[in-house]
């Protein structure tokens, strides 16, 4: 007998884009009632797992958000009554939760992201785990994907990530966007958080329109939230460069397409004028920082929409400005790329090789860029084993089979 399996696929599909739409926005309203991020989280995955389970048979609620935060809600409380030591505090939580539940019955659930981001930003939360609490906690981002933006071992991360989620419940840390004098000591991480969520959608193009539309509405809610702030503008600035290339990223049959051979035609001109538009306004602030100097290299890319050309020069100055402000592994790489660009395969050669080793060796870019300026200077079977490590570590297929074939390329 054949088994009808069309309302478990539905609700499966539901709750999978409820998750992936509205993770944490579920999280952050749970977490702006309790001030236990951990606690919502297991909430949370038990409201998911209640609905996979109910709405087969039931069906899918209209407003599956609603359904999972009452979910998630009942829980909570739940879980607070059996504990005898939050005995005492079962009324008072339950009282939260009430006014939760009026919140919830209205179509528009209110949005508490930005509170959330900035409450993991707090400064009693170790500098170095702020952006990444902020990955997990805001666009669900799961602790082995984290690790490996930031160059770590998962269990390294999770480790720290359960750390900075017990000190917000137990130093009492306040759920709130913060004063006008505490902001820029928090903004850092948070456009971090942006950012590396942004670049985590754009090397797997399997999360791309989750992770990629969290991140620019994010970023553009802080950039309402702090239309002063230069590096609020350079962020999204460099975040709408980058977009308006998706068109040209792959070919019609999905195979990668490097930046400087890109159709210009395909880019989205829109959302390159308005990125012109923010670095305009950021350039009224004489301080040049990260974000507004990352733009200013992806507007040197755009032009090329107007010249035909790379103004490799200018992008190695651009870099090195960068460097003296933020001398990330990223930018370290980038930058001996360019200077290889601009003035000899050679002497970006030994700018990458004079980089220290330690963390180079799990980088896919280093060992991309490696391999493109061996195969420059025809020294073919080093290029070859370069090229090859990068496409092990590539995450993303395209990436990986583009790779793959350059690797093969014996050049005359």
């Amino acid at each position: 007998m054949l088994v009808d399996n069309t309302g478990a696929n539905d609700a499966n599909r539901a709750a999978e884009i409820a998750a992936r739409s509205g993770y944490g926005r579920l999280l952050a309203i749970l977490a702006s009632q309790t001030r236990d991020i951990s606690g919502a989280e297991d909430a949370l995955s038990e409201a998911f797992a209640s609905a996979l389970k109910s709405w087969p048979s039931k069906g899918i609620p209209d407003n599956p958000d609603a359904w999972l935060l009452t979910a998630a809600r009942r829980r909570i409380i739940d879980a607070a009554r059996r504990s005898a030591v939050h005995a005492e505090a079962t009324p008072q939580l339950t009282l939260m939760m009430k006014g939760l539940s009026v919140e919830i019955s209205s179509e528009r659930i209110p949005d508490y992201r930005l509170e959330l981001m900035f409450m993991c930003a707090h400064p009693a939360i170790d500098e170095a785990i702020r952006t990444p609490l902020m990955l997990q906690c805001v666009l669900g981002i799961k602790a082995e994907k984290i690790s490996r933006a930031f160059l770590t071992k998962p269990e390294t991360m999770s480790q720290r990530l359960v750390r900075a989620k017990t000190k917000i419940k137990d130093a009492g840390i306040p759920f709130k966007v913060p004063d006008k004098h505490e902001w820029q000591s928090r903004l850092e991480a948070v456009l971090d958080a942006i950012y590396v969520a942004y670049t985590v959608g754009w090397d797997d193009e399997k999360q791309a329109g989750g992770l990629v539309e969290e991140a620019i509405w994010l970023s553009r809610l802080v950039e309402r939230s702090a239309p002063q702030d230069p590096e609020a503008k350079g962020l999204l600035a460099l975040i709408l460069f980058s977009e308006s290339r998706r068109p040209s990223r792959r070919s019609s049959n999905g195979e990668f397409i490097q930046l400087s051979l890109q159709d210009t035609s395909l880019w989205n001109k829109q959302m390159i004028n308005e990125a012109r538009k923010l670095m305009l306004a950021a350039s009224k602030n004489p301080s040049l920082q990260r974000y507004q100097l990352e733009a200013a290299i992806q507007s040197v890319h755009a032009r090329r929409l107007e010249t035909g050309e790379i103004d490799w020069k200018a992008i190695v100055d651009l870099y090195g400005l960068l460097l003296n402000v933020s001398p990330s592994l990223g930018a370290q790489v980038a930058h001996a790329a360019a200077y290889g660009e601009a003035f000899g395969a050679k002497e970006g050669l030994e700018k990458l090789e004079s980089l220290p080793k330690t963390k180079l060796i799990s980088y896919t870019s280093y060992w991309a860029v490696k391999g493109h300026l061996l195969q420059k200077i025809d020294r073919q079977n080093e290029a070859r084993e370069s090229l090859l490590k990068a496409a092990n570590l590539a995450t993303d297929e395209a990436t990986r089979e583009w790779l793959n074939k350059k690797a093969a390329i014996r050049r005359a």
